[in-house]
């Protein structure tokens, strides 16, 4: 027994003997997992950059030092387990143990206090513009007392009536009433001019009338275009700007032509006359673009223009005067025509869409009837040849043939609407003979002929024919028109290389091409071909003339 005793307090010594060992390395080992927590806690709080608060690292070196308080009261029993050590040994370990826990809480601490330190540093500070306050009855900003239109001593000063300011129109309108034909290219006092007035004068006296006579074949037709040519001769720079019109002076004897430009100029060319410079004089007879343009069917001493500065005035050769017929300054004209035969009485269109019936026996300028229509725009008139009661109108996408007895100026609603087009559409026109054909020219490429020789509710639609009539921006658009001598055919533009002009029979069939590699290298947008002579003459955007005859 005393054998057994001895053994066990010998054990109980050296289990004893080895425990301030493993107290200072259980403080070591403690120190070294303070440490390392401390640093995961600053890098878990760098990648964190919005979610780091000092919150959330105190919990957890709290749950640290609870651990390690834990593992202290285990590893640092009560006072029975110091029972069998020296009073040296008892003190050295308890310094030992109170020093491990000294260094850790101080650890602990400065690792929390660097934290909230960056976590400080990492927030922006926080800044709050101020709001200015508001003074109730305080001044605002200094301003001009000539703007506040106040005098020195503060009393308000009369308002001052403002003055509209004065913008020059780039188009002003020409005076009403006649207007002398005074040349722009030339010296009106001239003897020259005068025999030239002379020639226009006697020339129309003498011209015959046009008589009936039958269609020619086809292949006599063919025959005869292909025997007109075009010369250096017969190409000249008539008017300033693009030609909008033209007309071919019924005169046997002399070629005469006239053109309408877009300045508001009317040129007259006598090709028998060389130099061509001699022959050739400009007028301005208005001040916005010229549009249509006719010889008066029974006296053609008289040329009638109509322009979009809402005037319509003939000039008379035989007085030199270009007389008003009518005027409107309400609403801009787009196109007219004869509605009887003596070219008394006129149907005047306007871009507006409404209509005036105008008679030149009446005095003044006024119009005798104003009818609205159905239209939004009217771009051309054209009179039928036969039934003279009848005309017809190109609108936007609508063409309207009317009844001149029945109009109405409350409104008037049309004997016939055609809306097969799905463009704008430029011209309509009756056929030059019968008027049982209605040719149009439409945005959409499609030159279309209408049977009309029956004005019931509806006209059909003949043929189609397909032709670029695209022009762009800076060329005066396509107007197809009949042929007076050949009234089954047709002739247009073209914007086909090499430059011509061509002409096309109702069925579709192109017939000719007037073509000339040296002498014709432009487009001719406006054609015009003689009632009775294998003339015609194209205008195009420059204000050149070019003459194809025989």
């Amino acid at each position: 027994m005393a054998c057994e005793k001895y053994e066990k307090t010998e054990i109980k010594k050296s289990c004893r003997i080895s425990t301030p060992k493993m107290e200072a390395t259980t403080s070591s080992k403690a120190e070294s997992t303070l440490q390392n927590s401390s640093i995961d806690v600053h890098a878990e709080n760098y990648q964190r950059h919005h979610k780091s608060t000092s919150d959330t690292v105190i919990p957890h070196v709290d749950m640290e030092s609870s651990e390690e308080r834990e593992s202290d009261e285990d590893t640092t029993s009560g006072p029975d387990d110091f029972s069998g050590l020296s009073p040296y040994e008892r003190k050295r370990l308890k310094n030992i143990s109170e020093n491990a826990n000294f260094f850790a809480s101080l650890q602990l601490s400065e690792s929390a206090a660097r934290l909230r330190k960056m976590i400080k540093k990492r927030q922006p500070p926080e800044s709050k513009r101020k709001k200015p306050k508001k003074r109730e009855n305080g001044i605002g900003c200094r301003r001009s007392m000539r703007l506040l239109n106040v005098d020195p001593s503060g009393i308000s000063l009369p308002a001052t009536p403002t003055q509209p300011a004065l913008v020059a129109d780039e188009n002003p309108l020409l005076p009403p009433g006649p207007l002398e034909m005074t040349p722009e290219n030339r010296d009106d006092n001239s003897e020259l001019f005068k025999g030239f007035l002379h020639t226009w004068a006697e020339v129309s006296k003498t011209t015959s009338k046009n008589t009936k006579k039958e269609l020619p074949s086809i292949k006599s037709y063919k025959a005869n275009l292909s025997g007109m040519v075009i010369s250096e001769d017969t190409v000249y720079k008539v008017t300033k700007g693009p030609i909008l019109s033209m007309a071919l002076h019924p005169s046997e004897i002399k070629t005469l032509v006239a053109a309408g430009a877009k300045s508001g100029q009317v040129g007259l060319w006598d090709l028998t006359h060389q130099p061509k410079e001699d022959g050739t004089y400009v007028f301005q007879p208005h001040s916005q673009p010229v549009s249509c343009l006719y010889f008066s069917p029974t006296n053609p001493a008289h040329i009638l223009s109509l322009s979009y500065d809402s005037t319509l005035r003939c000039g008379d050769f035989s007085t030199a005067v270009f007389d008003e017929v009518y005027r409107n300054e309400r609403s801009s004209f787009s196109s007219f025509d004869f509605l009887t035969e003596d070219a008394s009485t006129l149907i005047v269109g306007h871009w507006d869409g409404s209509m005036s019936l105008v008679d030149r026996r009446t005095p003044g300028t006024s119009y005798e009837k104003f009818i609205n229509s159905s239209l939004r725009k009217i771009r051309t008139v054209h009179v039928h040849p036969v039934h003279r009661q009848y005309f017809i109108t190109a609108g936007l996408r609508d063409i309207h043939i009317y009844d001149a007895r029945h109009l109405n100026p409350r409104g008037s609603q049309p004997l016939i609407s055609v809306t097969e087009h799905t463009k704008s559409i430029a011209s309509a026109y009756f056929s030059p003979l019968t008027g049982n054909r209605v040719v149009t020219t439409c945005a959409d490429c499609k030159l279309r002929i209408f049977d009309s020789s029956c004005l019931s509710s509806q006209i059909p639609l003949l043929t189609t024919i397909r032709h670029n009539t695209i022009t762009g921006r800076w060329l005066t658009r396509f107007q197809a028109v009949w042929d007076p001598k050949q009234e089954d055919c047709l002739i247009v533009g073209s914007m086909a290389h090499p430059r011509q002009v061509e002409i096309f029979h109702e069925t579709g069939e192109r017939v000719h091409s007037f073509l000339d590699g040296e002498c014709l290298v432009s487009v001719c947008s406006i054609n015009a071909m003689h009632p009775t002579r294998y003339i015609l003459a194209g205008g195009n955007s420059s204000g050149k003339i070019h003459v194809f005859m025989n």
